[in-house]
């Protein structure tokens, strides 16, 4: 309501007709209901009186601010706000014009998408601003945000940089730290870590050093820890990240217990906080999902999913930041390859469906995660066995995605589907040479890296070429090993164990299968202990064991029996239907489907 309200400053108090003008506007606007119509009239009736440039400037300003938040007429706001800085007294006024900006305009311009109007505003602010360390902080943060969003990285980059020069020279290492930190965010979305690593190096020494408000150093180690989890993650080192996440974990117990200090901090440019701790809170949830998911703690995902989901259930109700709806986007993500991977498909289609929901709410939250949705649509695909949706899906994604770690797992998925088709061969060869983890591999995540070399290992053994197949396998168990996988461990295991069945080593055989069913039992993967129990039963009763046969014959009856039902519900949901949508927004609505539609053979 402070943006919006209309005040008459010290300046104008001798204009009466102004005050009176004023007055009334301000009881319309105040009025229950509102009477935006008549608060309108008034202001524009200033301009009757052809006022000094001060007050023209000043009701332009006015009138924008109420349009904005009060009525739909986003244009007509636009063009008094537009007005209201043309002047020369704006031009000439450093203090409203900056306020102007922070408070106004920039919120305005990026909620019409009119980035381009926005910044040569924001230029113009940021240079009468140098002598108020605040506004000046914020203009900088706000323009790098503006060039973000257009994924101009370089030139944010060089604006976090100027930044945390300028917070230097005015003597706050707090602030210096918060740029650098921001800064550090985007080399690591560019993927350019011979940069990142000394400049995260210098942070930590900043942090570390700096003393002031508890909160505020807290909620900056915070920032800097959750850049060195996630940077391990995207490299696929979950082992190796542990301590770094056990410390963010520790952090923000140690933040929840520190009350809000009141007392502002005595150099102004200190006056910036880089999250609320409720949101803080959900981001150490976050990434420990995403640590989970990866290490294959799948009932460990899913425990510190509901309670990020019931926290931000509880903020939104409150706060509309749009972080929170990108956090819900994200969890979603994650726990929908969770579900896929422990046999719970309809459960992943209906978030699935949620996921479509959100983005529908935010054009831009779309635009971020489309790649991702339709990658998500592919995985769902290969478990109920649509291998053409699926070919469509990861062809859609890896046509919206510039993500390098997004298209390289789009890849592997996508070879994995013409490896179960069994005629794709040129398109499969095409594929597997671009992800070849022996030569060139695009990417330096460790797990993906893995994962090539599984993808290997499996058409080796649909090709027949057992000893090749074996030499991959094992190189992926090194890796996922090394780096506690677990699942690519199991899934490993499992394929190494059915190339010694066929090769009539039942004794090798059992070595591995036995662990991979252990392994897959504790994450839980139905899929590797459906594959698993199929050979136990096999290699047992090959070998006389009649006992241990029946036993595993019995665990492959009732897994198939839980992949069958679930298969059953999720193909006859109307949301099933989201598995042919491969261009434009989401669909709305869904129709209900008479039954399944895709064969059981291979699942079973």
């Amino acid at each position: 309501m402070a943006a919006a309200a209309v005040v008459a400053p010290q300046a104008e108090a001798s204009e009466s007709w102004y005050l009176a003008l004023l007055g009334f506007a301000e009881h319309f606007r105040t009025s229950s209901p509102p009477k935006i119509r008549l608060c309108v009239h008034c202001l524009q009736a200033v301009f009757q009186f052809k006022p000094p440039q001060r007050i023209e400037a000043r009701t332009h300003l006015q009138l924008g601010s109420v349009l904005y938040h009060h009525t739909k007429n986003s244009e007509l706001a636009r063009q008094h706000l537009e007005k209201a800085v043309s002047g020369e007294y704006f031009m000439a006024n450093s203090i409203v014009s900056v306020m102007y900006q922070c408070n106004i305009l920039t919120p305005h311009v990026l909620s019409q998408n009119s980035v381009d109007a926005a910044k040569p505003l924001l230029r113009k602010a940021i240079q009468i601003s140098q002598q108020t360390p605040y506004w000046h902080c914020r203009l900088l943060f706000q323009l790098a945000q503006l060039h973000t969003l257009e994924k101009d990285l370089v030139s944010a980059c060089d604006l976090l940089g100027v930044g945390a020069e300028y917070a230097r020279v005015v003597g706050s290492e707090y602030t210096r730290a918060l740029f650098l930190l921001s800064k550090g965010m985007l080399l690591l979305m560019e993927r350019k870590l011979q940069e990142v690593h000394p400049l995260l190096t210098l942070c930590g020494q900043i942090v570390e050093n700096w003393q002031g408000n508890p909160i505020q150093k807290e909620s900056l180690r915070v920032f800097f820890l959750v850049l060195q989890v996630t940077h391990y993650l995207d490299a696929g080192q979950v082992k190796s990240v542990k301590p770094c996440l056990k410390q963010l974990q520790q952090c923000i117990q140690t933040i929840s217990t520190l009350h809000d200090d009141e007392i502002l901090p005595s150099n102004p440019a200190d006056l910036f906080h880089w999250l609320p701790k409720e949101h803080m809170c959900v981001l150490v949830y976050l990434v420990t999902v995403m640590h989970s998911m990866q290490a294959g703690y799948l009932e460990k995902a899913q425990k510190y999913t509901d309670k990020a989901l019931m926290q931000l259930e509880k903020l939104k109700m409150l706060d509309s930041s749009p972080i929170l709806s990108s956090f819900q986007v994200i969890l979603l993500e994650h726990i929908i390859m969770c579900r896929l991977v422990t046999g719970h498909k309809a459960t992943a289609l209906h978030e699935i469906s949620q996921v479509c929901q959100l983005c529908q709410q935010s054009p831009r939250l779309f635009s971020n995660h489309a790649a991702q949705l339709h990658t998500l649509l592919g995985l769902y695909c290969i478990s109920v066995n649509c291998m053409d949706n699926a070919e469509a899906q990861f062809t859609t994604a890896l046509r919206l995605t510039t993500h390098q770690e997004l298209w390289t797992f789009i890849v592997t998925n996508l070879a994995s589907v013409y490896i179960r088709e069994g005629n794709r061969h040129q398109e499969l060869y095409s594929l597997l040479e671009r992800i070849n983890p022996d030569h060139n591999f695009p990417v330096s995540s460790h797990c993906l890296r893995a994962a090539a070399f599984y993808i290997r290992g499996l058409f080796s053994f649909f090709q027949g070429r057992y000893n090749e197949a074996k030499r991959f396998l094992r190189e992926t168990l090194k890796m996922s090993n090394a780096e506690d996988l677990n699942r690519l461990t199991a899934c490993s295991l499992v394929l190494l164990g059915h190339i010694f069945y066929v090769l009539g080593n039942h004794r090798e055989s059992n070595n591995m299968v036995v662990p991979a069913m252990q392994l897959a039992s504790k994450i839980p993967d139905m899929s590797v202990q459906l594959w698993s129990s199929a050979l136990l039963r096999d290699l047992n009763k090959a070998c006389g064991n009649t006992i241990d046969a029946h036993e595993a014959a019995q665990m492959h009856q009732n897994f198939s029996q839980q992949l069958l039902q679930d298969h059953i519900e999720a193909c006859s949901l109307p949301e099933h239907n989201l598995t042919t949508w491969t261009d434009g927004s989401p669909p709305v609505q869904f129709q209900a489907q008479n039954g399944p539609t895709t064969s059981l053979a291979s699942l079973l």
